[in-house]
Protein backbone atom coordinates (compact mmCIF):
# COMPACT_ATOMS: atom_id res chain seq x y z
CA UNK A 1 0.00 0.00 0.00
CA UNK A 2 1.26 3.51 -1.14
CA UNK A 3 1.38 6.00 1.41
CA UNK A 4 1.94 9.53 1.45
CA UNK A 5 2.54 11.16 5.27
CA UNK A 6 1.59 14.50 6.08
CA UNK A 7 2.41 15.48 9.57
CA UNK A 8 4.46 18.38 11.31
CA UNK A 9 5.25 18.01 14.83
CA UNK A 10 7.19 15.32 17.01
CA UNK A 11 3.78 13.55 17.30
CA UNK A 12 3.74 13.11 13.80
CA UNK A 13 6.95 12.11 13.56
CA UNK A 14 7.06 9.20 16.25
CA UNK A 15 3.94 7.88 13.51
CA UNK A 16 6.20 8.56 10.73
CA UNK A 17 9.01 6.58 12.42
CA UNK A 18 7.13 3.50 13.40
CA UNK A 19 5.74 3.12 9.39
CA UNK A 20 9.64 3.50 8.31
CA UNK A 21 10.95 0.96 11.08
CA UNK A 22 8.31 -1.43 10.19
CA UNK A 23 8.35 -0.94 6.19
CA UNK A 24 5.51 0.42 4.97
CA UNK A 25 5.79 2.01 1.27
CA UNK A 26 5.75 5.66 1.92
CA UNK A 27 6.25 7.32 -1.28
CA UNK A 28 6.67 11.09 -0.18
CA UNK A 29 5.90 13.42 2.81
CA UNK A 30 3.86 16.14 3.18
CA UNK A 31 4.57 19.00 6.37
CA UNK A 32 4.63 22.59 6.98
CA UNK A 33 7.01 25.20 5.76
CA UNK A 34 10.30 25.82 7.17
CA UNK A 35 10.20 28.74 10.15
CA UNK A 36 12.14 31.25 11.79
CA UNK A 37 13.41 29.73 15.50
CA UNK A 38 15.82 30.86 18.01
CA UNK A 39 17.10 33.69 18.78
CA UNK A 40 19.09 33.96 16.05
CA UNK A 41 15.74 33.52 13.53
CA UNK A 42 17.41 30.62 11.78
CA UNK A 43 14.88 28.40 9.62
CA UNK A 44 14.69 25.07 11.22
CA UNK A 45 12.91 21.97 9.54
CA UNK A 46 10.06 20.82 11.04
CA UNK A 47 10.74 17.27 12.95
CA UNK A 48 8.93 15.45 10.25
CA UNK A 49 10.99 16.94 7.45
CA UNK A 50 14.11 16.24 9.54
CA UNK A 51 13.39 12.42 9.63
CA UNK A 52 12.23 12.37 6.28
CA UNK A 53 15.27 13.74 5.06
CA UNK A 54 17.20 11.31 6.79
CA UNK A 55 15.40 8.45 5.00
CA UNK A 56 15.79 10.38 1.80
CA UNK A 57 11.97 10.55 1.53
CA UNK A 58 10.74 13.47 -0.53
CA UNK A 59 9.57 16.24 0.91
CA UNK A 60 6.65 18.46 -0.13
CA UNK A 61 6.13 21.75 1.64
CA UNK A 62 2.96 23.91 0.59
CA UNK A 63 2.53 27.20 1.28
CA UNK A 64 -1.43 26.63 0.42
CA UNK A 65 -3.76 23.53 -0.07
CA UNK A 66 -6.42 24.88 -2.17
CA UNK A 67 -4.86 26.27 -4.63
CA UNK A 68 -4.46 23.34 -6.82
CA UNK A 69 -0.64 23.07 -6.35
CA UNK A 70 -0.73 20.55 -3.52
CA UNK A 71 -3.73 18.36 -5.29
CA UNK A 72 -1.51 18.05 -8.46
CA UNK A 73 1.80 16.77 -6.33
CA UNK A 74 -0.67 14.33 -4.38
CA UNK A 75 -2.30 13.13 -7.65
CA UNK A 76 1.26 12.62 -9.47
CA UNK A 77 2.31 10.46 -6.33
CA UNK A 78 -0.56 8.39 -6.98
CA UNK A 79 -0.80 7.52 -3.55
CA UNK A 80 -3.58 4.46 -2.44
CA UNK A 81 -3.84 6.28 1.08
CA UNK A 82 -3.18 9.48 2.47
CA UNK A 83 -1.67 9.02 6.72
CA UNK A 84 -2.32 12.46 8.31
CA UNK A 85 -1.19 13.56 11.93
CA UNK A 86 -0.80 16.84 13.13
CA UNK A 87 -0.24 17.88 10.40
CA UNK A 88 -1.53 21.42 10.91
CA UNK A 89 -3.56 22.58 7.93
CA UNK A 90 -7.44 21.33 6.62
CA UNK A 91 -7.21 19.07 3.75
CA UNK A 92 -9.87 20.35 0.70
CA UNK A 93 -12.63 17.18 -0.34
CA UNK A 94 -10.83 17.33 -3.72
CA UNK A 95 -7.72 16.20 -1.95
CA UNK A 96 -9.12 13.63 0.41
CA UNK A 97 -10.80 12.00 -2.34
CA UNK A 98 -7.81 11.52 -4.60
CA UNK A 99 -6.68 8.10 -2.92
CA UNK A 100 -8.26 4.76 -3.17
CA UNK A 101 -8.59 4.42 0.64
CA UNK A 102 -9.22 7.66 1.34
CA UNK A 103 -6.96 9.48 4.01
CA UNK A 104 -6.80 8.32 7.57
CA UNK A 105 -5.83 10.72 11.18
CA UNK A 106 -4.32 9.85 14.70
CA UNK A 107 -6.20 11.95 16.93
CA UNK A 108 -4.94 12.22 20.81
CA UNK A 109 -8.56 11.42 22.46
CA UNK A 110 -10.96 9.05 22.67
CA UNK A 111 -13.32 10.75 20.05
CA UNK A 112 -15.59 12.09 19.39
CA UNK A 113 -14.66 13.88 23.04
CA UNK A 114 -12.28 16.35 22.56
CA UNK A 115 -12.61 16.91 19.21
CA UNK A 116 -10.09 20.37 17.88
CA UNK A 117 -7.06 21.23 19.09
CA UNK A 118 -4.61 20.79 22.75
CA UNK A 119 -6.89 17.16 22.90
CA UNK A 120 -4.04 15.46 25.75
CA UNK A 121 -3.84 18.96 27.43
CA UNK A 122 -7.42 19.58 28.48
CA UNK A 123 -7.35 15.68 29.19
CA UNK A 124 -5.50 16.43 32.24
CA UNK A 125 -6.47 20.09 32.70
CA UNK A 126 -10.60 18.81 32.98
CA UNK A 127 -9.06 16.09 35.94
CA UNK A 128 -9.81 13.38 33.53
CA UNK A 129 -8.85 9.92 34.44
CA UNK A 130 -8.64 7.78 31.29
CA UNK A 131 -7.39 9.40 27.72
CA UNK A 132 -6.78 7.60 24.59
CA UNK A 133 -5.59 7.98 20.72
CA UNK A 134 -7.78 7.25 17.90
CA UNK A 135 -7.13 6.53 13.95
CA UNK A 136 -10.71 7.71 11.83
CA UNK A 137 -11.28 8.58 8.48
CA UNK A 138 -10.74 12.16 7.25
CA UNK A 139 -13.91 14.16 6.01
CA UNK A 140 -14.81 17.27 5.49
CA UNK A 141 -15.23 18.24 8.93
CA UNK A 142 -12.31 18.50 11.40
CA UNK A 143 -12.33 15.55 13.44
CA UNK A 144 -15.74 14.13 12.65
CA UNK A 145 -14.79 10.86 10.24
CA UNK A 146 -15.81 7.88 11.40
CA UNK A 147 -13.62 6.38 13.83
CA UNK A 148 -11.68 2.85 13.13
CA UNK A 149 -9.85 2.02 16.02
CA UNK A 150 -9.19 3.84 19.54
CA UNK A 151 -6.35 2.58 21.99
CA UNK A 152 -7.26 3.36 25.92
CA UNK A 153 -4.85 4.41 29.08
CA UNK A 154 -5.01 5.55 32.74
CA UNK A 155 -3.71 9.44 33.06
CA UNK A 156 -1.75 9.36 36.57
CA UNK A 157 -2.47 11.55 38.95
CA UNK A 158 0.83 13.45 38.97
CA UNK A 159 1.69 13.19 34.89
CA UNK A 160 1.53 16.22 32.72
CA UNK A 161 0.48 17.30 29.83
CA UNK A 162 3.85 16.53 28.60
CA UNK A 163 4.29 13.48 29.84
CA UNK A 164 1.14 11.72 28.96
CA UNK A 165 1.83 13.34 25.41
CA UNK A 166 4.88 11.21 25.07
CA UNK A 167 2.47 8.14 26.37
CA UNK A 168 0.03 9.34 23.47
CA UNK A 169 2.58 9.86 20.49
CA UNK A 170 3.94 6.04 20.83
CA UNK A 171 0.59 4.29 21.36
CA UNK A 172 -0.69 6.34 18.58
CA UNK A 173 1.87 5.61 15.99
CA UNK A 174 1.52 1.80 16.75
CA UNK A 175 -2.36 2.64 16.76
CA UNK A 176 -1.82 3.61 13.27
CA UNK A 177 0.25 0.47 12.05
CA UNK A 178 -2.46 -1.19 12.95
CA UNK A 179 -4.84 0.51 10.87
CA UNK A 180 -2.94 0.68 8.01
CA UNK A 181 -2.80 -3.19 7.96
CA UNK A 182 -6.53 -3.69 8.71
CA UNK A 183 -7.32 -1.34 6.11
CA UNK A 184 -5.11 -3.48 3.26
CA UNK A 185 -6.46 -6.66 3.96
CA UNK A 186 -10.21 -5.14 4.25
CA UNK A 187 -11.22 -5.86 8.16
CA UNK A 188 -10.67 -2.81 9.75
CA UNK A 189 -14.11 -1.21 11.21
CA UNK A 190 -15.74 1.70 10.47
CA UNK A 191 -17.60 3.26 12.98
CA UNK A 192 -19.79 6.48 12.76
CA UNK A 193 -19.30 9.13 16.10
CA UNK A 194 -21.97 10.01 18.12
CA UNK A 195 -21.91 13.43 16.85
CA UNK A 196 -24.61 14.22 19.96
CA UNK A 197 -21.61 13.35 22.82
CA UNK A 198 -19.01 15.86 21.00
CA UNK A 199 -16.94 17.92 22.51
CA UNK A 200 -14.80 20.72 21.45
CA UNK A 201 -11.40 22.17 23.10
CA UNK A 202 -8.88 25.12 21.98
CA UNK A 203 -5.05 25.75 21.61
CA UNK A 204 -3.76 26.87 25.05
CA UNK A 205 -2.31 30.33 25.57
CA UNK A 206 -0.48 32.09 28.53
CA UNK A 207 -4.10 33.84 29.70
CA UNK A 208 -5.11 30.54 31.61
CA UNK A 209 -2.15 30.39 33.12
CA UNK A 210 -3.14 31.88 36.51
CA UNK A 211 -4.49 29.40 39.05
CA UNK A 212 -8.05 29.71 40.48
CA UNK A 213 -7.54 28.63 43.96
CA UNK A 214 -11.89 28.77 44.28
CA UNK A 215 -11.29 25.60 42.89
CA UNK A 216 -10.78 21.91 44.83
CA UNK A 217 -7.10 21.00 45.46
CA UNK A 218 -7.64 17.98 42.62
CA UNK A 219 -8.59 20.81 40.35
CA UNK A 220 -5.67 23.12 41.38
CA UNK A 221 -3.14 19.77 40.86
CA UNK A 222 -4.09 19.03 37.30
CA UNK A 223 -4.39 22.30 36.53
CA UNK A 224 -0.68 22.64 37.33
CA UNK A 225 0.34 19.14 35.62
CA UNK A 226 -2.00 20.22 32.79
CA UNK A 227 -0.18 23.16 31.72
CA UNK A 228 2.86 21.73 31.83
CA UNK A 229 5.57 21.55 29.62
CA UNK A 230 3.76 25.00 28.14
CA UNK A 231 2.52 27.62 29.21
CA UNK A 232 3.05 26.70 33.13
CA UNK A 233 0.56 27.29 35.87
CA UNK A 234 1.42 30.79 37.70
CA UNK A 235 0.61 31.98 41.44
CA UNK A 236 0.48 35.67 43.01
CA UNK A 237 2.64 36.27 45.92
CA UNK A 238 3.10 39.37 47.73
CA UNK A 239 2.61 41.06 44.39
CA UNK A 240 4.73 38.88 42.33
CA UNK A 241 4.00 35.98 39.58
CA UNK A 242 4.91 32.87 40.31
CA UNK A 243 5.61 29.51 38.06
CA UNK A 244 4.45 26.58 39.60
CA UNK A 245 5.63 23.12 38.96
CA UNK A 246 4.44 20.93 42.04
CA UNK A 247 2.30 20.38 44.75
CA UNK A 248 0.92 17.89 47.24
CA UNK A 249 -2.37 17.31 48.82
CA UNK A 250 -3.00 18.01 52.77
CA UNK A 251 -5.03 16.96 55.01
CA UNK A 252 -5.66 19.96 56.73
CA UNK A 253 -8.35 22.67 57.03
CA UNK A 254 -8.40 26.32 56.66
CA UNK A 255 -11.11 29.73 57.44
CA UNK A 256 -8.95 32.00 54.92
CA UNK A 257 -10.13 32.79 51.79
CA UNK A 258 -8.97 31.16 48.71
CA UNK A 259 -5.92 31.90 47.62
CA UNK A 260 -4.31 33.20 50.93
CA UNK A 261 -0.90 31.60 52.36
CA UNK A 262 -1.87 29.75 55.29
CA UNK A 263 1.54 28.41 56.22
CA UNK A 264 5.56 28.52 54.76
CA UNK A 265 8.47 25.84 55.92
CA UNK A 266 10.08 22.62 54.98
CA UNK A 267 7.27 21.38 53.20
CA UNK A 268 6.36 24.39 51.07
CA UNK A 269 3.71 26.81 50.91
CA UNK A 270 0.60 26.24 52.14
CA UNK A 271 -2.21 27.82 50.34
CA UNK A 272 -5.94 28.09 50.53
CA UNK A 273 -8.71 26.63 48.57
CA UNK A 274 -11.63 25.83 47.90
CA UNK A 275 -14.45 24.28 50.78
CA UNK A 276 -11.89 24.89 53.52
CA UNK A 277 -8.90 22.65 52.04
CA UNK A 278 -5.46 23.77 51.41
CA UNK A 279 -2.90 22.34 48.51
CA UNK A 280 1.00 22.90 49.72
CA UNK A 281 2.72 24.77 46.70
CA UNK A 282 6.53 22.24 46.64
CA UNK A 283 7.96 23.51 43.09
CA UNK A 284 8.42 26.88 41.92
CA UNK A 285 10.06 29.31 40.00
CA UNK A 286 10.71 33.16 40.91
CA UNK A 287 10.74 35.85 38.19
CA UNK A 288 14.39 36.26 36.78
CA UNK A 289 15.11 32.56 38.94
CA UNK A 290 15.67 29.16 38.41
CA UNK A 291 12.91 26.39 39.09
CA UNK A 292 13.46 25.05 42.22
CA UNK A 293 11.65 23.50 46.16
CA UNK A 294 9.76 26.03 47.63
CA UNK A 295 11.29 24.78 50.05
CA UNK A 296 14.52 26.22 49.05
CA UNK A 297 13.39 29.24 48.13
CA UNK A 298 11.34 30.32 51.46
CA UNK A 299 15.26 29.78 52.89
CA UNK A 300 16.37 33.04 51.08
CA UNK A 301 13.15 34.29 50.95
CA UNK A 302 10.16 35.34 53.30
CA UNK A 303 6.56 34.84 52.26
CA UNK A 304 4.33 36.07 54.70
CA UNK A 305 1.63 34.32 56.25
CA UNK A 306 -1.70 35.83 55.97
CA UNK A 307 -3.63 36.68 59.07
Amino acid sequence: MRIVFMGTPDFAAASLQKLLDDKFDVAAVFTQPDKPKGRGMEMSFSPVKTLALEHNLPVYQPTKMRDGTAYEQIKALNPDILVVVAYGRILPDDILALPKYGAINVHGSLLPKYRGAAPIQWAVLNGDKVTGVSTMYLGHDMDTGDVIYTAETEIGEKETSGELFDRLMYMGADLLAKTLRDIEAGTAPRVPQDHSKASYVSTLDKSISPIDFNRSPREVMKWIYGLQPWPVATMELEGKTYRVFDAEYTEHTSKKQPGAVVSTGNDGIEIACAEGKTIMITEIQAPGKKRMKAADFLRGHKIKVEE
